[in-house]
């Protein structure tokens, strides 16, 4: 016993700390941006598309639900090289993390797509709108509404689940932590400071998402 607290060591790498949150942000949310692409595509080709292609859909969200993303990740920077495709530390745990959440939002978003209740989807036809304007008045308003929890919360849990990309040598928060950790020997203090740092970014993202799914979709989703 006898460790002696020596809080000044770690306090003044507090800024460094900070922005190594600032790339666990960044990485967590273009990959969320590009999942949900990938996965608004999967979700539509899952409810409106041929039996083909709802197998092959299929399959891809099996496999990335069903196998560990740090796995993913391990094939995309070490794999990939030996079919002559060379991806950064960065780049792999980025599209890692897009592939990743992009099956996990699909099944999300088939959801949603699936709750569009017959009837106003009858009405729209009815007016006269086109598939087009269909979409933008009636689905997308509906997905926006009964999609903003579940989506405000997986956001989240990527943001937590970005600190695997200092396995590969990236400096997010994580990553920064353990080479202060390595310089200075003060494992308590750097990572009870990391993980508040956490804590503060999880509450701060949670209450942004909170307020502005009030104010953008008069949606009181209770996020975390």
């Amino acid at each position: 016993m006898g460790y002696t607290f020596q809080w000044g060591q770690a306090t003044g790498y507090i800024p460094y700390l900070a922005g190594g949150a600032l790339v666990a942000l960044q990485l967590a949310f273009f990959g969320f941006a590009i999942g949900m692409v990938i996965g608004a595509a999967c979700a539509a080709v899952k409810v409106y598309g041929p039996r083909a292609a709802r197998r092959a859909v299929d399959g891809y969200i099996s496999f990335f639900t069903n196998t560990p993303l740090l796995v993913q990740i391990f094939f995309l920077f070490y794999a990939l090289p030996d079919a002559g495709i060379f991806l950064d530390s960065y780049e792999a745990v980025l599209a890692g993390i897009s592939l990743n959440a992009s099956a996990y939002l699909a099944e999300i978003q088939r959801a949603g797509f699936i709750s569009v209740r017959r009837s106003e989807l009858d009405a729209a036809e009815t007016l006269g709108f086109s598939r087009l304007q269909t979409i933008r008045h009636v689905v997308l308003p509906h997905l926006l509404k009964t999609l903003y929890a579940p989506l405000a919360n997986h956001y989240i849990v990527m943001v937590l689940g970005t600190s695997i990309a200092a396995i590969f040598g990236v400096e997010e928060l994580t990553g920064r932590a353990l080479n202060i950790n390595s310089i200075t020997f003060r494992s308590f203090e750097i990572f009870t400071i990391a993980a508040a740092m956490y804590v503060v970014l999880t509450v701060a993202a949670s209450a942004s998402l909170y307020w502005f799914g009030l104010y953008a979709f008069r949606v009181r989703a209770k996020v975390f």
